[in-house]
């Protein structure tokens, strides 16, 4: 299997080595926590060679005897060594019922620099605070840009024709070793499943699995749409379900919590507040929608939606959705004094399409940059004060 350097999460963990917080490696499942691992242990053997790296993947049967706390406990102060700097990292670290227990008297010992990553469900950055005494500092993990699609398959040239590829099979890294697309495919669906049904249904004991899979089946067919647990709630009793709006509001947060989907909330440009009522969700990558509800409507207006949205929220951005008057904006985005509002397109070469795209940004007042993005397989140009730029080259 190939693998590639993650720079930019790599360059996460190298700022907080040796910070006193409990560094925990989040995201979805298969996006390359463990990978990531792997390679920030080469970098401290090559950068710190007398460190003391203590790793404990507990999926491997050699760790089969520290899947209790004390046991865990006791192994890890047993591999502690005196002048010289202690590196604990635990994979998989759910699969040790009470960890938490044991991680805390470690932390509280101040012995060890400590590094955790866990499948999702166990591990949420909601839960972080209940289940550490100490500061915890996450590290979030997406599955592959685009841009790191092109350095896993060598790609130099014909990005058209690879961005292509990426719309259809997304970033998750576990998939690209298939050849086939049903093999791919399959792969994803593994995932998805295993998300909900282990993760999810058995965590939180749902009892109603098919309602809980036709909520998430639901909202990834309207990624992109504006939703609230009460529209969803009426969508679904119309075909005979009797679930309750506070039930969907669980399970939309079971959803998040397994960071299979993300929440843009909305923001009044014109009155510079954020609305509570209704949001879009994200795909945490669009080979899950094409694996689970098939490629029948394949909708890439939406899709590239998704990827951009993913793709801000890689460069570290909020990403909000705009609101002004009656109009829309996809995206209203923000890092520090930064503020980019963001409209995202298909084909704008139809006159009425381009109009319809570019009037809300033309339609806000202030000067901010404006930036409609679509695949236009051209150059960047300008409309208005408004920067017209290719899909393919904003993600490369």
């Amino acid at each position: 299997m190939t693998y590639i350097k993650r720079q930019k999460y790599l360059n996460e963990l190298i700022e907080l080595k040796g910070t006193p917080d409990i560094k925990v490696i989040t995201g979805v499942r298969r996006s390359g926590k463990s990978i990531l691992l792997q390679e920030y242990i080469e970098y401290l053997q090559e950068t710190e060679k007398d460190a003391n790296i203590v790793m404990i993947n507990l999926q491997e049967l050699e760790y089969d005897s520290l899947l209790e706390y004390h046991a865990l406990h006791e192994y890890i102060l047993s591999k502690y060594r005196q002048n010289v700097r202690n590196v604990l990292m635990i994979d998989e670290v759910q699969f040790c019922p009470k960890f938490e227990l044991a991680i805390n008297s470690i932390y509280v010992k101040g012995l060890f620099d400590i590094y955790i990553t866990g499948s999702n469900a166990f591990l949420l950055s909601s839960d972080l605070a209940t289940l550490f005494t100490g500061r915890t500092v996450e590290v979030k993990v997406y599955p592959f840009s685009f841009k790191e699609y092109l350095e896993y398959f060598e790609v130099t040239d014909k990005f058209d024709e690879a961005f292509d590829s990426y719309v259809r099979f997304g970033g998750m890294p576990g998939s690209y070793v298939y050849s086939s697309n049903d093999r791919r495919y399959e792969y994803v669906r593994d995932v998805y499943s295993t998300i909900l049904i282990r993760d999810l249904v058995e965590k939180y004991k749902i009892r109603n699995k098919s309602e809980f899979t036709n909520i998430a089946s639901f909202m990834m067919d309207n990624i992109g749409n504006l939703l609230s647990p009460n529209n969803i709630c009426k969508t679904l009793n119309k075909s005979q379900s009797e679930i309750t709006r506070k039930t969907v509001s669980k399970y939309i947060l079971y959803l998040e919590n397994a960071f299979l989907f993300y929440e843009a909330k909305r923001y009044d440009v014109k009155g510079k507040k954020y609305l509570e009522n209704n949001s879009k969700y994200y795909l945490c990558d669009s080979s899950f929608r094409y694996a689970v509800n098939g490629t029948r409507n394949m909708d890439f207006g939406r899709i590239y939606e998704n990827i951009v949205y993913l793709e801000l929220r890689r460069r570290d951005y909020e990403v909000y959705v705009g609101k002004l008057y009656k109009k829309e904006i996809d995206f209203v985005v923000k890092k520090k004094d930064e503020l980019i509002y963001i409209q995202v397109s298909d084909n704008i070469s139809d006159e009425k399409t381009f109009e319809r795209e570019v009037s809300p940004l033309l339609a806000i007042r202030d000067a901010y940059p404006k930036m409609l993005i679509a695949r236009t397989r051209h150059e960047i140009y300008l409309y208005e004060g408004v920067q017209i730029v290719d899909i393919c080259d904003w993600m490369k």
